[in-house]
């Protein structure tokens, strides 16, 4: 039998800069929100509306991906669904759902980030080890230019 699929693919922009944190064992992680947009129809006027939703990423083992997650950035996010629930200082029981991922399963893919093309996300961001390109503005892909070309993809 089967055990379940807990999978989120997201494509969207930054609503604000990235922010990193460790947790005690000195592992980092990086947290920012996403917007993803669609356009709907109504269906009693007629009028097309773009309706935005907000997602809450954390991102695991990702603290050099940091400096180019900058408001603006399209990125493309694979990971889970987490919720979370605590307590609030007047007892109050609080929920949150994040979708949890880590530097594997992200692509910086150009857009509003400042610095125009990223090389069309070809090239995944953030690999263990590897430094991040200096300059380039916000969005350029943090595994830096892995010469990767339409070529060489094999699909």
């Amino acid at each position: 039998m089967a055990r379940g699929l807990n999978k989120v693919m997201l494509i969207g922009n930054l609503g604000k800069d990235a922010e990193t944190r460790f947790t005690s064992g000195g592992t980092p992680v990086t947290n920012f929100s996403l917007a993803t947009a669609r356009r709907t129809k109504d269906s009693q006027t007629g009028e097309w509306k773009d309706e935005t939703d907000w997602h809450d990423i954390v991102l695991w083992r990702a603290e050099n991906l940091a400096p180019y997650l900058v408001k603006g950035a399209q990125v493309y996010v694979e990971g889970r669904l987490q919720t979370r629930s605590w307590e609030d200082q007047s007892g109050q029981k609080k929920y949150r759902t994040e979708v949890v991922a880590d530097s594997f399963n992200l692509m910086l893919l150009g857009g509003r980030g400042g610095g125009g093309d990223a090389g069309g996300g070809r090239a995944p961001a953030g690999s263990r080890g590897s430094s991040a390109p200096s300059g380039g503005g916000g969005s350029a892909p943090a595994g830096g230019d892995m010469g990767v070309g339409d070529d060489d993809v094999p699909f």
